[in-house]
């Protein structure tokens, strides 16, 4: 691990804000498996930064600007990422559980195999995201925006989805065992193999209009619950 003083980190990050405002000036940040457990970051340009390998537990960086960073493998465990720009980050295989991502933009962004368990994610902006393979055991994405992301074979279960928007995302193979999707939007979702969900679990989301289910699951719901499948009122 690489330690970085906060001299030498304050220069990493003032030449890498030249570097992002002039390509021909200063220097792109490469902070990979840099140890800057409990740094202070808030608000700090880390955009297309190399902090991939980086121990980041219990980090600030809220309203951190980490767009198109490179946080593969990185420990951010307990770090706190509220507000953060994260779009086209790329955060596979990464260490999240406990962390605060509330309200984040993580548009595009790369979460595939990460670890997310009992992290905040409410109200996080998720589109288009892949979360293919990520455990998100007993995480906390109320209200999150999970519009046409990739949620195939992630471990959901106990997650709280409730009031969250899901809808065109796939979940194929996804755990779902005890998953709250009170008020969740699965309007064409991609439901089908998911493992441990319950007609009583569907029976409390908001829609399933179009949404793709095994025949078995499918035919309960038609049984029970048809109003779920008919189109919603705007």
């Amino acid at each position: 691990m690489r330690e970085i003083t906060a001299g030498k980190l304050n220069k990493i990050l003032k030449e890498h804000k030249r570097w992002c405002e002039n390509e021909d000036e200063g220097e792109k940040a490469n902070l990979s498996g840099a140890n800057l457990k409990e740094a202070n970051l808030f608000d700090s340009i880390l955009n297309e930064a190399n902090l991939s390998n980086a121990n980041l537990s219990r980090a600030n960086l809220s309203d951190a600007d980490l767009s198109g960073a490179e946080l593969y493998e990185a420990n951010l465990r307990g770090v706190d990422l509220s507000d953060a720009i994260l779009e086209d980050a790329i955060l596979s295989d990464a260490d999240l559980s406990g962390a605060n991502l509330s309200r984040a933009n993580l548009y595009k962004a790369n979460l595939s195999g990460a670890f997310l368990s009992r992290a905040n994610l409410n109200g996080v902006g998720l589109y288009k995201a892949d979360l293919n393979g990520a455990n998100l055991s007993r995480a906390d994405l109320t209200h999150a925006y999970l519009r046409k992301a990739n949620l195939s074979r992630a471990d959901l279960s106990h997650a709280d989805l409730s009031a969250a928007d899901l809808r065109y995302a796939d979940l194929g193979c996804a755990d779902l065992e005890g998953a709250d999707l009170y008020s969740a939007n699965l309007r064409d979702a991609n439901l089908t193999q998911v493992k441990n969900l319950s007609i009583k679990q569907l029976s409390e989301v908001r829609t399933l209009y179009k949404a793709k289910l095994d025949p078995e699951l499918m035919e309960q719901v038609e049984d029970e619950y048809p109003h779920l499948l008919k189109k919603p009122k705007p």
